[in-house]
């Protein structure tokens, strides 16, 4: 019978203490300093620092980052010498992935960037027309079928992903709350801060820059996938670092209901139709068994034995379900060696006030 090491206090790990700098501009590489992060529910942008300590402590030359989000874990490793596959079931995550993690040289060049700018008379009003008086300004909107018209015309995939991830990034920070459930007249939340004053199309001009700028080679032969965790293919890679978007305790972790916007852009809603009985203009929540007490403890299982054959690193949260003891005797059955690390953390998330901040202690349960 397996068993599981649990050292709760951090003097008792196996690896460095839990507690871990809080400035990401400690404990970095210099080039992890560069990715331009999103705002984005569940983010490990203030993490980095503590998730790299940890990292540094075990053997692996290879990692795939299954649930990828923003990329900046992913983008971590990468900047570490490891080869990573990222993977995400969203579509314009993995972009964003393709962007920056698979990508090891080429930027968007200003020849292309006057092309994306440039009218077109094969340009399609979908999104103005839709839009309307949901999210932005009328010129914005025109702004997003424009571009949305042109970036389709870049032949190299990975200048059509800068751009795409450029486009995502500028509509997230002319949003006032980073998530798009809410609509209409949003100046209630303008407090003058810079983001809110810029059109799409500067911030646009202005991430172009910042993601040409993040682009870098590690010399290894990195890969962006979209795909659901189950299934993914089987290919051997030292570490599986795991973010799944388990069962909170209060709201819900429903990525498509914050991002649904995004999603759609990434592919100009083909065959995502909207609800049109929806303020926001939603598109379908997609399934995921992480999502529900009656199927999470199952598909957290099924994750691990998927895996099993690698060393799994799962983040996790005090605020998740299941709780830690389950998560860590799921994992034994499957791993001789079960380490735990925590640390405190704030989350900054949600559309009100009663979930935009929550204090909870972060875990980081390694299976050897």
């Amino acid at each position: 019978m397996r068993s599981a090491t649990v050292p709760l206090d951090p003097g008792r790990n196996e690896a460095p203490p839990a507690q871990g700098p809080t400035n990401t501009s400690i404990n970095l590489p210099d080039q992890v300093l560069r990715y331009p992060e999103l705002r984005y529910m569940g983010s490990k942008k203030r993490l980095l620092p503590w998730l790299n300590q940890v990292f540094s402590e075990l053997d692996f030359d290879s990692a795939l980052d299954a649930f990828s989000g923003t990329g900046c874990v992913s983008y971590l490793l990468k900047s570490t010498g490891r080869r990573v596959v990222a993977s995400d079931y969203l579509n314009f995550t993995s972009l964003v992935a393709k962007a920056t993690v698979q990508n090891g040289s080429v930027r968007l060049s200003p020849k292309e960037l006057g092309n994306l700018l440039s009218p077109s008379k094969t340009t399609r009003h979908f999104i103005a027309k839709t839009f309307a008086g949901v999210f932005y300004k009328p010129e914005d909107l025109k702004f997003l079928d424009r571009i949305s018209g042109n970036v389709p015309k870049l032949e190299n995939q990975y200048a059509r992903a800068i751009a795409y991830a450029a486009l995502f990034r500028s509509c997230l920070k002319r949003q006032p709350r980073g998530v798009f459930t809410l609509s209409g007249d949003l100046s209630r939340y303008d407090d003058g801060r810079r983001d809110l004053q810029l059109s799409l199309e500067e911030h646009f001009l202005e991430q172009v820059e910042v993601y040409n700028d993040a682009v870098f080679s590690n010399g290894r032969q990195n890969a962006a996938l979209r795909s659901d965790v189950f299934e993914l293919p089987r290919k051997k890679v030292d570490l599986v670092y795991l973010d799944p978007p388990y069962v909170p305790r209060a709201d819900d972790n429903c990525y498509i209901k914050r991002y649904h916007f995004l999603e759609g852009l990434s592919s100009y809603w083909e065959n995502l139709p909207i609800d049109e009985t929806t303020k926001v203009k939603k598109i379908a929540k997609r399934f995921t068994p992480f999502s529900y007490r009656r199927t999470a403890v199952e598909a957290f299982d099924r994750m691990f034995h998927k895996f099993r054959a690698s060393q799994i690193a799962l983040s996790y949260s005090s605020n998740g379900f299941p709780d830690l003891e389950e998560l860590v005797a799921l994992l034994s059955k499957y791993k001789k060696s079960v380490v735990v690390f925590e640390k405190p953390h704030r989350y900054h998330f949600g559309n009100h006030v009663g979930v935009e901040r929550a204090d909870v202690t972060e875990y980081l349960i390694i299976g050897r």
